[in-house]
Order: structure tokens, then C-alpha cells, then sequence
């Protein structure tokens, strides 16, 4: 967490909360150790739906649904398609968009997002990224592909729980192949000439950039 525990529990007792079915997955997910977006990243993005009204969205990790489905609901018109590469939780996401009823809003793309985007030749004016963290980078390309002018591109947990302002050798050794590339990727979404980008403290970081 990159901001003060006590700064955080004011700021999320604010928010009027969840549907109660969308509250029951997110506690199911919390008690089977599933990871899904933090509650301030779930206000910021319902606040984006409202707000940019996307039609169709792009979510790269799907994990067990979560954070498609809480889209889909404060986005009601929008197509979402979400990549996921983990066998494990696929069949649990389908039976969520399933059990909410999304499953002809919500398409499933199983597979690596680095396989499966170069083949996707739609265009987006919403993208999650909230995948392998270190392969940000490397998704960046066809990312930038399918983003289409005045569309809006956030990706989540940049930050690395604060350790993004450290030197690499004062990160855990496993940890420098990431703490590397985030640093690329951040700086890319920063410097590039199409994309005008803001680095916020919500949850463990995200960016938000905007396609010129």
C-alpha cells in the first residue's frame, strides 16, 4: 500500500459499497486468497465507467471475473473481452459471468495475453491491464495498437508496494526483473508522443493515459 492505512480506511468507509451479489464475490475471493482490485481501484474504476461511458473493453487478466463484472455493471452497454492464462481460474470466471448473467457481455479469451493480443484486430476505447506485472512492457505494443484515439488505457499495481522508488539492488533479488521492467514501462507511458499520462496512489498505483 502506498499511502497511510489510517487515510485509506477514511477514504473507503466513504463509498457507498458494492451490490450485495458483487459483495459476496468479493468476499469469496478475499477468504480463497484470489487477489482482486483493491476497494479504492473498484471506486476509481466504477467512477471511469460513468464518466468515459466506454462501449467496448479490453481486460488483460481476468482472474476469477471480478473486475470485468464490476465494469459490466456500471458500464451496462459496453462488450468486454478479458485474457486469462491461468487454467485454474478460468472455469471459476466463466461460472461468475455466468451466475450474474454476463456471459453474451463478457467474452473469455483463454491463453498468454503476449500470444493472444497480436491476434485481436478490434479496437478499444476502455483497457484493464492487471496482469503479469513484468510483462507490461512487453504488451505494450499491441496495446498501443488497440487503442483507439480518445480511448483510455489503466494499468494497475505499478507502484510495487512503494519499493518502484528504490534502486534495483535495494529490491529483493527475485523481485529485479520486475522492478525493471515496471520502471520501462512506466517511463514509456510517460514519454510517449500519442499518450498523455497521470501516476496516481490508488491501491498499489495505477497510471491512467489518455490516447491522443
Amino acid at each position: 500500500m502506498v499511502i497511510d492505512e489510517r487515510l485509506y480506511t477514511f477514504i473507503n468507509s466513504m463509498d457507498e459499497g458494492l451490490p450485495d451479489e458483487l459483495a459476496k464475490l468479493e468476499k469469496e475471493a478475499v477468504d480463497t486468497y484470489v487477489p482482486i482490485i483493491r476497494k479504492d481501484m473498484q471506486a476509481y474504476l466504477k467512477y471511469l465507467m460513468f464518466t468515459h461511458r466506454p462501449k467496448n473493453i479490453l481486460e488483460v487478466g481476468t482472474a476469477i471475473g471480478f473486475s470485468a463484472i464490476l465494469m459490466s455493471e456500471y458500464a451496462p452497454d459496453a462488450h468486454i473481452t478479458t485474457i486469462e492464462n491461468y487454467d485454474k481460474r478460468i472455469p471459476i470466471a466463466r461460472q461468475n459471468f455466468i451466475r450474474f448473467n454476463r456471459q453474451d457481455r463478457i467474452e473469455l479469451i483463454e491463453g498468454d495475453a503476449l500470444e493472444v493480443l497480436p491476434l485481436l484486430t478490434d479496437s478499444y476505447d476502455f483497457i484493464f491491464m492487471d496482469a503479469a506485472k513484468g510483462q507490461y512492457i512487453n504488451y505494450l505494443p499491441d496495446i498501443l495498437r488497440l487503442l483507439k484515439p480518445g480511448a483510455i488505457l489503466v494499468s494497475d499495481n505499478v507502484l510495487q508496494d512503494g519499493d518502484i522508488v528504490e534502486s534495483k539492488y535495494a529490491v529483493v533479488r527475485r523481485d529485479r526483473t520486475i522492478h525493471t521492467r515496471m520502471r520501462e514501462y512506466l517511463y514509456e507511458l510517460k514519454n510517449n508522443e500519442n499518450l498523455v499520462t497521470v501516476i496516481l496512489p490508488v491501491g498499489d498505483g495505477i497510471t491512467v493515459s489518455y490516447r491522443k
